[in-house]
């Protein structure tokens, strides 16, 4: 194709934008600060020799089982459109690895949906879940910092779908729960939680030995 022709179609297109409608130079608010101020002051706290050197954010993964997915196409159908509307990205079919007798399950039967965040939807995410979805748990104490993997990944299970404000109690055929694994460049569980402290995270204090 001709270069003058490429410069037209881009012309005709506008500007980059993002799925959502975004412009493309675009940044969720927890990223700007992350980048302005969070950054920084973890190089300081945690002794490191550059920036290059802090964690980050990698991905974000959500996964909601469906233990009657395999007889029951609407409830699997009912909780993808469910995890899809929680991210803001299409949740996929989460099918089984292996089989299991005991449960009746074979290997690739539909077990569930899943969806992983990276990039803007990833912050907007967890932006989300630390401002509204994690103070409309009831009785909630606090994220317990044993739910580090070891290796500066976390994971918290939530109980209800329905503490996320995009999700109509009125609308949905059951309450169910979903797990949030974080993924994280940390390389030790104290890196991880001072990132995911710094971004907002309401960790409890660490029981004393």
């Amino acid at each position: 194709m001709a270069r003058g022709r490429v410069r037209e179609i881009r012309e005709e297109a506008g500007p980059r934008e993002r799925e959502n409608g975004a412009p493309a130079d675009y940044k969720p608010r927890m990223k700007v600060m992350y980048e302005q101020e969070l950054r920084a002051r973890l190089k300081e706290e945690l002794g490191l020799s550059t920036v290059m050197d802090v964690p980050r954010l990698q991905k974000i993964t959500l996964n909601m089982g469906v233990g009657e997915a395999k007889t029951d196409a609407k409830a699997l159908d009912a909780a993808i459109g469910e995890l899809t509307t929680i991210a803001g990205q299409r949740a996929q079919v989460r099918r089984a690895r292996k089989s299991v007798a005991q449960f009746k399950i074979r290997e690739g039967m539909p077990i569930g949906a899943r969806v992983t965040l990276r990039g803007a939807r990833m912050y907007e995410f967890l932006d989300r879940l630390v401002s509204i979805a994690l103070p409309r748990i009831r009785d909630f104490r606090g994220l317990n910092p044993r739910s580090l993997d070891g290796r500066g990944n976390f994971s918290l299970g939530i109980a209800e779908q329905i503490i996320f404000p995009e999700i109509n109690y009125d609308d949905i055929q059951q309450v169910r729960g979903l797990d949030v694994a974080i993924t994280t460049t940390a390389k030790t569980d104290d890196q991880a939680l001072a990132l995911l402290r710094g971004l907002g995270l309401p960790f409890a204090e660490r029981e004393q030995p």
